[in-house]
């Protein structure tokens, strides 16, 4: 299993990410993940910047691959404009760019005044902007009229060698057959079942991404109300994260959530055994490349740590 490493744009902001770019190749990481999102899930968070700038920017100071996890193609920007990003991205990138979607959360694709869609009208919608992204993705002018999108007179003129391939989310059975049957590999949080299912409904040996978060440092009591003050939404079930539509929405949620039942969920603090143990499950469970987020920051002893003890220990 490959290990990179996640920038959080909710959490950071530009020159940071740039740096934790840097310093990430410099550790030993193999490749980046970067979010794509209008807000961040709580104010606390603090952060938001544009995914697309930011790839630009990475492609000056890193020579890793970088996929975004994930961008959603529906509504708030029109597949036909963000195939248009990635082509350039992958230009930039030197062919390292992987293009990670998904069906998206109100909380980013509502901001245009849009209605949100149900869960299968939204996978639906996701299926269609991958169909119109690989049709410009050929070259050729393309003009669509489909079901939710129409394309007149268009062409991407600025193209790669080979396209990025498309890596798609999936947090549930239906979106996980999805990935399977279009996508040219998959992406996750979580090392359950769905991982299998991917494969067995057509993933195959298709590449499985997967993003998680630790919160290393020195004490585990503080890094404990640390991933408690910043990241308490990870701890939300069910599909929240998806039709909850505003910070303050989550951040009311987030009241439900306790500092033990992140500490369970996530390693927290300088037990390296804890880090590697965690990390180690998503091996097992059958992820290729796992993206690592360090909250709450800390990241002179995160990359210090993972360099010399944490890496190490997982590919040997």
């Amino acid at each position: 299993m490959q290990i990179g490493f996640f920038l959080s744009c909710e959490e950071y902001a530009p020159a940071q990410l740039l740096d934790q770019a840097r310093r990430a190749e410099r550790a030993g990481f193999d490749a980046l993940w970067i979010s794509d999102h209008y807000h961040p899930w709580t104010g606390a968070q603090g952060q938001s910047a544009f995914a697309w700038s930011m790839i630009g920017a990475l492609s000056q100071v890193t020579t890793l691959p970088v996929t975004t996890g994930v961008t959603c193609p529906t509504l708030r920007i029109h597949p036909a404009v963000v195939a248009q990003a990635a082509a350039t991205s992958q230009v930039l990138l030197d062919g390292r760019f992987r293009f990670g979607v998904g069906s998206g959360e109100a909380l980013n694709e509502h901001v245009l005044g849009d209605r949100w869609p149900e869960a299968d009208e939204r996978l639906e919608m996701l299926e269609e902007a991958i169909e119109v992204i690989r049709l410009l993705w050929t070259g050729e002018q393309v003009s669509h009229r489909g079901r939710h999108y129409r394309v007149e007179n268009a062409r991407i003129y600025t193209l790669p060698d080979v396209p990025p391939p498309i890596h798609v989310s999936g947090f549930g059975p239906k979106a996980t057959d999805l990935a399977a049957r279009v996508g040219d590999g998959y992406c996750t949080t979580a090392p359950d079942g769905l991982i299998r299912r991917f494969r067995e409904r057509g993933g195959g040996d298709k590449v499985v991404q997967a993003g998680t978060k630790v919160c290393y440092g020195p004490d585990r009591d503080e890094r404990i109300a640390t991933m408690h003050a910043v990241w308490p939404n990870d701890a939300l079930p069910g599909e929240l994260a998806q039709v909850l539509p505003t910070p303050a929405h989550f951040e009311q949620a987030c009241e439900l959530v306790t500092p033990e039942m992140l500490a369970e969920a996530t390693p927290c603090g300088p037990d390296v055994d804890e880090h590697v143990a965690a990390l180690r499950a998503y091996a097992d469970a059958g992820v290729d490349e796992l993206y690592v987020q360090q909250v709450g920051g800390q990241h002179d002893a995160f990359f210090d740590a993972y360099s010399r003890e944490v890496l190490p220990r997982l590919r040997s």
